[in-house]
């Protein structure tokens, strides 16, 4: 049987161990609540309000007039700063560029007025300009001339100095064609495709 002495040790020794389960359990306590407090503090830095400061005048929407003084109310004028709209330019065709009028007229039956039945009369236009980009041909024509008395004087205008004899590219298509390539950067290939289009041969000089 055990004696008073070994009971009170055993006694100690239980409360002893009670005592170190309840620190380790205030300590995991502990922990766990810093690492909500520190969860709340990051929901808060993602999703809340930049800036906690209050506004000066921000306390004044709570100030309530007291007693019997009446609240007035001050038509409030903005002024609104005036503005200037950009307006978009048109793109310029210079005026050494060719150009090939094309009229459009009424029908007929529309240049009659309906009330009278009067002919219109002419009285101006309006003109638009558009930029187009036409394949054009030259065609040389070298007269020939010829002795009409004896018929053995034969003589033919000199044709004009080539740069690439027995070419059909004129010396502007020779410069386009340089200016793609050196200046614009688009092979040769591609420009033979966009020639195949318009019906041009691809057997370049």
């Amino acid at each position: 049987m055990e004696n008073i002495t070994d009971l009170e040790q055993k006694i100690t020794l239980l409360q002893r161990e009670l005592a170190a389960k309840n620190n380790s359990l205030q300590e995991k306590n502990t922990y766990i609540q810093s690492l909500e407090e520190y969860i709340l503090s990051l929901r808060h830095q993602q999703f809340g309000s930049s800036s906690e400061k209050l506004s000066p005048t921000q306390a004044e929407l709570f100030d309530e007039p007291e007693g019997d003084e009446e609240c007035e109310i001050h038509d409030a004028t903005i002024e609104i700063p005036a503005h200037t709209r950009s307006t978009k330019r048109r793109v310029s065709i210079p005026a050494e560029l060719p150009r090939v009028e094309v009229i459009h007229d009424l029908p007929d039956d529309q240049k009659i007025c309906p009330h009278g039945g009067t002919a219109l009369k002419c009285i101006g236009n309006e003109t638009h300009e558009q930029l187009d980009n036409i394949p054009a041909t030259i065609h040389h024509v070298r007269l020939k001339y010829a002795c009409p008395c004896c018929e053995k004087y034969l003589f033919t205008a000199p044709k004009p100095a080539q740069p690439i004899e027995k070419s059909i590219a004129s010396p502007e298509l020779l410069a386009y064609i340089t200016t793609q390539k050196y200046v614009d950067a688009l092979p040769l290939y591609r420009q033979t495709e966009i020639f195949k289009r318009i019906g041009i041969a691809s057997e370049w000089p």
